[in-house]
């Protein structure tokens, strides 16, 4: 399996000279079917990190070994018929992968023989989806549950009002609360599976695109197409505090492995801002050639993956120089 530990946490003041010594690798992916097609949409580590998939534009699903770049070491799962939106690993399984595409579609696979397990025709475009933390049920935009045993069911679709761009469960298992973000600005929190709403949160002035919840569950981080980032403790649902260092609208948010880090991505300005939680207080900026929009923490390092460069996918770490 490999690559879990380390957990070692870096405290604010140290966080700087640590990160600029972290070294970067990139995973070039010559399977690009036409210039500018490859564009990455979608990242996420596996449980574990030592899997990371990226789907792209162009149709491309491929899952790559962090330790390994080259792209003979990496595999390319196939099926779709659209660009790939979105992709989510089984919170419980290292090696089942949930895609979603402009095809209208929800794929599952075995990644380790690149198995298609099932295919499920949503209610939607297929923009995204979340798993619940037990595995047991994923959602999407459309509001469709697609419960999991025996096989992937899809059930009654619960469209909403605003256009849904993110879904998200919080961590109770079996699952009881579901996150989605709306048109309006505002954030939705349902009881599931009732889908009964139980509060409203609003902090931003436009289109809410994206949310994560902490690894500890302590905050809940939106970002907006008003290029803001909004924290929210989860007990009472209180903004605690709004990140301004976006140059456009906040197309993901992505906490490191152990809350204390945030990061946002955007595909406008170049440059990723990562900010102190706790604080507030933006503690580095890691230098990009182009907009980063995709990014994700790895789920036990301070190892940093980012889409948008035109060479491909970017880990900040996985060369070398730090934890």
């Amino acid at each position: 399996m490999g690559l879990q530990p380390p957990r070692k946490h870096v405290p604010k003041v140290g966080f700087p000279s640590f990160f600029s010594a972290l070294k970067t690798q990139t995973y070039h992916d010559p399977s690009s079917r036409a210039p500018g097609s490859h564009t990455i949409r979608t990242i996420a580590w596996n449980p574990s990190g030592n899997l990371i998939a990226t789907g792209s534009a162009d149709r491309t699903l491929r899952v790559w070994n962090p330790e390994k770049p080259q792209v003979k070491n990496s595999t390319d799962l196939k099926g779709h018929g659209g660009g790939i939106e979105r992709v989510a690993w089984n919170p419980t399984k290292e090696a089942e992968l949930a895609s979603v595409s402009s095809d209208g579609t929800c794929r599952f696979w075995d990644v380790r023989n690149k198995a298609c397990t099932a295919v499920v025709q949503l209610g939607g475009e297929g923009l995204t989806i979340a798993w619940a933390a037990d595995g047991s049920v994923v959602m999407d935009e459309t509001l469709v549950p697609i419960t999991i045993h025996p096989t992937p069911t899809a059930g009654t679709p619960s469209p909403q009002p605003l256009q849904t761009n993110q879904t998200a469960f919080t961590y109770q298992m079996p699952p009881n609360t579901l996150l989605l973000t709306a048109g309006d600005g505002s954030t939705k929190i349902l009881d599931y599976p009732s889908l009964a709403p139980l509060h409203s949160l609003h902090a931003h002035t436009s289109a809410c695109f994206c949310l994560e919840l902490s690894p500890t569950g302590r905050h809940l981080a939106v970002g907006g197409s008003d290029a803001l980032i909004s924290l929210w403790e989860t007990t009472e649902w209180v903004c605690k505090r709004t990140l301004a260092g976006m140059q456009g609208g906040v197309k993901q948010v992505a906490f490191s492995w152990d809350g204390s880090y945030i990061v946002g991505g955007s595909d406008e300005g170049t440059g990723l801002e990562i900010a102190h939680v706790e604080s507030g207080e933006y503690v580095y900026v890691l230098p990009t050639t182009a907009p980063a929009p995709c990014v994700a923490w790895h789920p036990s390092r301070y190892w940093l993956a980012y889409s948008g460069d035109p060479m491909g996918l970017k880990i900040v770490g996985a060369a070398g120089g730090g934890l």
